[in-house]
């Protein structure tokens, strides 16, 4: 028989859930700088927005405990509805699994997770949605925080355990990109990379500049980059 995860992640096989990213979830988090947590949520967002990857956008409380979803997820994502819940688990919300239902029967069963807490939210939904569906799970470690670094840590090594697929969030554009001939994702990819990942797209824009005598930009009236030299 087969081993579904053997198989890479594509724009065509998998679909993004995003749940609770909320400040007062995020106020709880010490598993990851919270900056740095919010930086990785916005980017796989935007990665998800490049390749046309489904995505379901689920709350809770937010009147009345957690507060909006953060603004820069939901630019992304401006036409869609935000599924708004009381229980922790979101699988407990049909819903959700309306949502998540449309878009696997399109094929897209692999679900890739962006959450808070881990140990709580994308625990009890991971767990569910593959006990009741033939779902598989993406959960996205450096998009997701836990309340201490050993609760992030035990609930991702539980759910391991359940069949879970751990990833990171550029692990998961860079899967969904493949091949850098794909030209008509290629500009869009760099320049988020170039955004959101730090020392990498430090390296892309100092290639661009530097070693291929990329365009000159200017910066209060200076012209910068290229290197002069060339």
């Amino acid at each position: 028989m087969s081993n579904k995860k053997l198989e890479v992640l594509t724009p065509e096989n998998s679909q993004i859930i995003f749940i609770d990213q909320q400040p007062q979830m995020a106020f709880g988090v010490q598993s990851i700088d919270r900056q740095t947590l919010k930086n990785n949520v916005v980017g796989l967002a935007k990665a998800a927005k490049i390749f046309n990857i489904p995505a379901t956008i689920t709350t809770v409380e937010t009147s009345s405990f957690s507060g909006h979803t953060y603004p820069e997820l939901l630019a992304v994502f401006p036409e869609n509805d935000i599924l708004e819940r009381t229980s922790m688990n979101s699988w407990d919300d049909q819903n959700v699994r309306d949502a998540l239902a449309k878009n696997a029967a399109n094929g897209r069963k692999k679900i890739v997770v962006s959450g808070l807490w881990t140990e709580v939210c994308n625990t009890t939904f991971a767990l569910s949605a593959m006990h009741d569906t033939d779902y598989e799970i993406y959960m996205v470690a450096d998009a997701s925080g836990g309340t201490s670094v050993d609760a992030h840590k035990y609930a991702m090594d539980r759910m391991v355990q359940a069949g879970v697929v751990p990833v990171t969030w550029q692990q998961v554009l860079l899967e969904w990109q493949r091949d850098w001939a794909r030209k008509e994702t290629y500009d869009a990819v760099t320049a988020l990379v170039k955004e959101h990942s730090g020392a990498y797209g430090m390296g892309i824009d100092y290639a661009v500049t530097m070693v291929h005598n990329g365009e000159e930009r200017v910066h209060h009236g200076k012209r910068i980059g290229p290197n002069p030299a060339k």
